[in-house]
């Protein structure tokens, strides 16, 4: 079953991470294949709750970019540098290619095979030379096994043709001959004392017991096979090894893990029909033809706690979304086909998850139970926030009872974990939770920070309205804000950049002054981004 990629926005804050956790176990329960992802690094509020119900840390997801694993390329399509000719022209026809990947016995790629090797073998090459095994011989010449004391088989062809007395006064036998002869015994006696290396007899043709015996002594490897001799000889240099033909010996190889746009890119400029895909170690894993990129699979995503575009990962219209769940505002995602968006006026996604449990009648374990209550908690301030429904304080109430803990006060030390500034730089505060928006070709970001004193981050403001200046200008913000929100006195202090101070003039109808404190602003999303948007809508 394929996998599917869980998470959140890309600056994760507790209810994302825990939404993203919750629902992977739900879905796993529910016999779906799921993993929970992290577009960011977590914050301390949301490492204390990890650590406090003792959760595993998600992952990273770096991208959903489509790569070229999730092209149905021919996968497992390769020929080995010791399989004759002949079997990489069969190899190619049964599989309706034009070329083939190259390996050693490691399956390390060593070349690229091309029809336009074989009809240059078949055309030019010299056929007076073999270089093969004996069974490779055996197989394209349909023959049998009548004396082997060598399994690799080196040397230079030669076909009784003359009459015997004229082949044996002018045509010299060594170590390093193949002979392909019929019943002319005389010259097969002259072969075996010789030494030759392979005798391949033609027609199935007898030959003498005694010519087998010095044969023997000889050391003289001897095949029979069905054929004529006119048509071993136009076979028998196919025996040959891939790799004695091999034009393409470094070929253009891919990673499985390339992007489909770098390898569009390349393909632009070096117009092959064929690529060897290979993996970290240079394995091979198989062959990509241009036309199989019609055929892909994009990677199978469910958004939590956003829908919004720039929220979300890099690539993410490259994916089949499958599924969203959120409690915000509609975005701008859009997608190809109907999917299930459960979207809901609560304080937290971890209230909406905690609804598909009751749904589908799956208990809930503790340390889902934490991830869950976590969630809510944050994101609801301690069932405090303007956003907090009455959903919301039922299933907290639930969710203590099997965890058996007062929420109140676990509330208030996950929150005191997350408000330290221990070890933080100013665009940790600001990126702590941070989120991005665009209505009308504006873009702005909010970021907002706990706090039970203000007074650690106002000594040092001018250095944070510094860092909002300087990501405004290298991202492009129209405005840029840092709330502090101050959960106690029930109001944020807002930082800002330059740019910005307009707008918010106009937002809140008065001059904003840097570090001014906003009573009853607490929520991001009831009580924040409404007002900002409002201005660039208009």
């Amino acid at each position: 079953m394929k996998k599917t990629y869980i998470f959140g926005h890309k600056k994760p804050d507790t209810d994302s991470v825990m939404a993203s956790i919750s629902l992977s176990y739900l879905k796993s329960k529910l016999n779906e294949n799921t993993e929970a992802r992290l577009l960011g690094d977590t914050n301390k509020e949301t490492d204390y709750a990890l650590e406090y119900f003792n959760l595993k840390k998600p992952a990273y997801l770096n991208d959903v970019k489509l790569q070229l694993r999730d092209i149905n390329y021919h996968k497992d399509i390769m020929v080995k540098e010791k399989d004759s000719i002949y079997s990489g022209y069969e190899y190619m026809l049964e599989k309706d290619i034009t070329g083939v990947p190259i390996v050693d016995e490691n399956y390390k790629i060593k070349g690229l095979l091309t029809v336009k090797d074989l009809a240059y073998n078949m055309i030019n090459d010299n056929i007076e030379e073999i270089d093969t095994s004996y069974d490779n011989i055996l197989y394209v010449l349909k023959a049998e096994e009548l004396l082997r004391f060598d399994d690799e088989i080196k040397a230079n062809l030669i076909i009784a043709s003359y009459r015997s007395t004229t082949f044996m006064s002018y045509i010299n036998l060594d170590e390093n001959s193949c002979l392909i002869v019929g019943d002319r015994h005389s010259i097969i006696e002259y072969a075996v004392n010789s030494k030759v290396k392979l005798i391949i007899l033609a027609g199935n043709c007898y030959i003498k017991d005694e010519h087998l015996e010095i044969a023997k002594q000889n050391k003289v490897n001897i095949i029979r096979t069905p054929y004529s001799s006119y048509h071993i000889a136009k076979l028998v240099n196919t025996t040959n090894y891939i790799k004695t033909i091999t034009t393409c010996i470094n070929p253009i190889c891919f990673l499985n893990t390339d992007y489909v746009d770098d390898f569009l890119d390349s393909n632009s400029k070096l117009r092959h029909t064929n690529y060897p895909i290979v993996d970290k170690n240079s394995e091979c894993l198989g062959l990509l033809k241009v036309t199989d990129l019609s055929d892909k699979s994009p990677k199978n995503v469910i958004l939590v706690d956003h829908n919004e575009l720039y929220q979300s990962v890099d690539g993410l219209m490259e994916a089949n979304i499958v599924e969203i769940i959120d409690h915000h505002n509609l975005g701008n995602i859009t997608t190809s086909a109907p999917i299930n968006f459960r979207n809901m006026s609560v304080g937290s996604t971890c209230t909406i998850i905690y609804l598909l449990y009751k749904e589908k009648q799956i208990d809930i374990p503790k340390h889902i139970a934490g991830a869950l209550i976590s969630g809510i908690l944050s994101d609801t301030l301690i069932l405090n926030s303007p956003t907090t429904t009455q959903i919301d304080i039922d299933a907290t109430l639930e969710l203590s009872k099997i965890l058996n803990i007062n929420y109140q006060e676990y509330g208030m030390n996950m929150l005191k974990a997350g408000t330290s500034l221990e070890n933080m730089s100013f665009s940790d505060v600001i990126y702590n939770d941070f989120k991005v928006y665009q209505v009308n070709n504006k873009k702005f970001a909010i970021g907002q920070f706990l706090t039970l004193n203000f007074d650690e981050i106002k000594k040092d403001m001018d250095e944070y309205i510094n860092v909002l200046n300087k990501e405004a200008l290298s991202n492009n913000y129209d405005l840029i804000c840092l709330y502090v929100t101050d959960i106690i006195k029930k109001g944020s202090y807002c930082l800002f950049n330059e740019k910005a101070q307009n707008y918010l003039s106009v937002a809140y109808q008065k001059d904003i002054k840097e570090g001014e404190f906003i009573e009853n602003c607490i929520s991001r999303k009831k009580h924040i981004v409404p007002v900002i948007m409002e201005i660039f809508e208009n």
